[in-house]
């Protein structure tokens, strides 16, 4: 059975393929980093201007928020009523070394992202749609260090959202060209600092002093001890900086400063891994005689399944691309802060779409690379998927 709104959806993205391309050609050479999202802000600003959707700036921050709504000659009975559903894209590029040169790069997809959701909405836009209530999008800033997601919740950019979608491309390990999962089942993911502060002294003279670099070598033994011990999920900690400045070989350091990546599958066991971690790392400043400071730099939430989200989007991708092309969603030990979205509004129901496309060798590495006609694909089971939850196909999702 045909289904006319999938057809016009799928032909309209295939007619403008070279476009989206093109689109995603001009974000990519645009990267900023996280909170400097100035030119991509202005860029998406200038996309919806073209297209007539309202959109949302924000004074603090680089974020954007487009509102699609009922237009006031749309039927009267409608109005007001059904879902109001929401696209998220994250904007910020990485910060990373490519070919000797520090710089924004848009290794993790943030730019084909962007593409997609543009090119959902004007689709949608194109073959007639519109929603019974609202169709949201949000332009997610600084998702790298995973500080975004909080702002928009903070902002109240969530506020009467019952269905949230995102996309990520996914790498061809997880996932290749022509394969979508519903779900991406991110772990959560924590990064830690601190500092040891011991005593300094002269180096023919060590018990005079309180060795900083040994007091980091005792933290390093300690840390990966809890990560080889802690077995109850998927979980992982370890030290991934280090930093002595102390210039003379004669002299017995007494600062030294780290950071410590900590990774696990569930929320509850990245509480009781950071718990644990504070635990060593302040004991091993006690045994030592140093002055351990230690604090949070950045944590996001771990993947919260919605089965019934995830059997929409399956069946979406299954009617546009043939069952054989829905997976089965990985699971990945990387962070998102989409999943905060979820932690902080419970009785919110969001996915995070992964899109195979061939990348390769992987995401954040600079060279990056993946098949283009995979955004094709992205944004037709994004608005297809909007559709059919704007038409109130969601109502049945037992809230």
């Amino acid at each position: 059975m045909k289904e006319p709104m999938k057809e016009a959806i799928a032909a309209w993205l295939h007619a403008h393929r070279q476009a989206m391309k093109e689109t995603y050609a001009e974000l990519h050479a645009i990267p900023e980093a996280s909170w400097r999202e100035h030119r991509t802000t202005q860029y998406l600003q200038q996309a919806l201007d073209g297209m007539g959707v309202a959109y949302e700036r924000f004074p603090a921050h680089t974020g954007l928020v487009a509102r699609w709504k009922r237009s006031a000659s749309g039927d009267a009975a409608l109005r007001g009523t059904g879902p109001v559903v929401a696209l998220r894209t994250d904007i910020d590029a990485l910060w990373q070394r490519v070919d000797g040169v520090d710089r924004a790069n848009h290794s993790c997809g943030h730019d084909a992202h962007m593409t997609m959701v543009l090119y959902a909405i004007k689709a949608l836009l194109a073959v007639g749609f519109e929603p019974a209530r609202e169709l949201r999008a949000l332009f997610q800033p600084a998702e790298e260090v995973g500080e975004g997601a909080l702002k928009l919740l903070e902002a109240e950019c969530l506020a009467d959202v019952d269905y949230l979608l995102g996309i990520h491309l996914r790498p061809a390990k997880e996932l290749a060209y022509g394969q979508v999962s519903s779900a991406i089942y991110h772990g959560a993911c924590a990064v830690l600092e601190g500092s040891v502060a011991g005593l300094q002294a002269h180096a023919s003279r060590p018990n005079d002093g309180i060795n900083a670099i040994e007091a980091l070598a005792d933290l390093i033994s300690a840390v990966r001890a809890v990560s080889n011990a802690f077995s109850a999920v998927p979980a992982s900690c370890k030290v991934t900086k280090l930093r002595v400045p102390n210039e003379s070989s004669n002299i017995i350091p007494d600062y030294g400063a780290f950071t410590i990546d900590v990774r696990a599958q569930t929320n509850e066991a990245m509480d009781a891994l950071l718990l644990e971690l504070e635990r060593v790392v302040r004991s091993v400043g006690a045994d030592g005689g140093c002055l351990v400071e230690l604090r949070l730099k950045s944590r996001t939430a771990a993947a919260r399944p919605d089965p019934y989200l995830e059997a929409l989007v399956g069946a979406v991708v299954s009617d546009l691309l043939g069952d054989e092309a829905h997976a089965e969603p990985p699971v990945s030990p990387g962070g998102e802060d989409f999943h905060f979205y979820a932690l902080h509004k419970p009785e919110l129901h969001a996915t995070m779409i992964g899109l195979g496309c061939d990348l390769l060798p992987g995401l954040h590495h600079p060279g990056m690379q993946f098949n283009l006609d995979a955004l094709e694909v992205g944004a037709a089971v994004l608005a297809l998927s909007a559709v059919r939850l704007c038409a109130g196909r969601g109502e049945a999702a037992g809230r």
